[in-house]
């Protein structure tokens, strides 16, 4: 009896084809794959970013409505030789690393108080945006107490925010009207207070930011002199 030779194995053909076929699904699952762990590397950048923010605005908007002036009629317009008010408001504008950033000079009675040195009044603060060795621009915050020192960048002063792409501070008088500097000491600003500053904070890199911004009411302000 004769009995039939039929080979039961894969033809080369059907296994060039099954090859093709792994290959496909195994570059569709990988591709998935680093597309999910680069959404979740994104969303927790944000996430940082977010959660600095909010920490160094929270810190801005208690030192800002804690901010310590002096009123009328005790405050008296400088002369010309005077030494500049102690509880002056100044903000300014620089430019670091390329970018213009603000700064901000005031007095306030949130002092925080390091090392051995736990004396309690009110601090001179001023928030400053500094580019590091590493060409990163972080947000400072220097705070002395009395009597105040002639203001100078320090590496000691605490970092509020990193990666600071650009720092704005707006100004607004008792007439609701938009300032981008302020001198507390000029005939300019009738030798008031604001009564209110808008922060605008963006945090990023070259690739991507993020925008924050907030509005503080100051409690107590100086009107201007007519």
């Amino acid at each position: 009896m004769k009995t039939s030779n039929t080979s039961s194995g894969f033809t080369l053909l059907e296994m060039l084809l099954a090859i093709f076929i792994f290959s496909v699904v195994t570059a569709t699952v990988y591709g998935s794959f680093n597309f999910i762990v680069s959404s979740i590397e994104t969303i927790e950048a944000g996430i940082d970013s977010g959660e600095m923010a909010k920490v160094c605005l929270d810190r801005m908007i208690t030192d800002l409505t804690s901010m310590h002036v002096a009123l009328l009629p005790a405050y008296k317009q400088p002369g010309f030789n005077d030494d500049p008010e102690l509880y002056r408001v100044v903000g300014e504008k620089e430019t670091i690393g390329g970018t213009e950033c603000s700064k901000l000079r005031f007095a306030s009675s949130e002092h925080l108080p390091f090392g051995q040195d736990s004396r309690e009044g009110i601090a001179e603060i001023i928030y400053y945006v500094h580019e590091t060795d590493e060409n990163i621009r972080v947000l400072r915050r220097s705070d002395s107490l009395y009597p105040y020192e002639p203001f100078e960048e320090k590496k000691s002063d605490p970092i509020l925010c990193e990666q600071v792409k650009s720092l704005t501070f707006s100004y607004y008088d008792e007439d609701e009207e938009e300032n981008d500097t302020w001198d507390s000491e000029s005939g300019e600003f009738g030798y008031g207070t604001p009564v209110a500053i808008g922060i605008t904070l963006e945090i990023g890199d070259e690739v991507s930011s993020s925008l924050f911004k907030t509005m503080v009411n100051i409690p107590v302000s100086r009107k201007k002199k007519e």
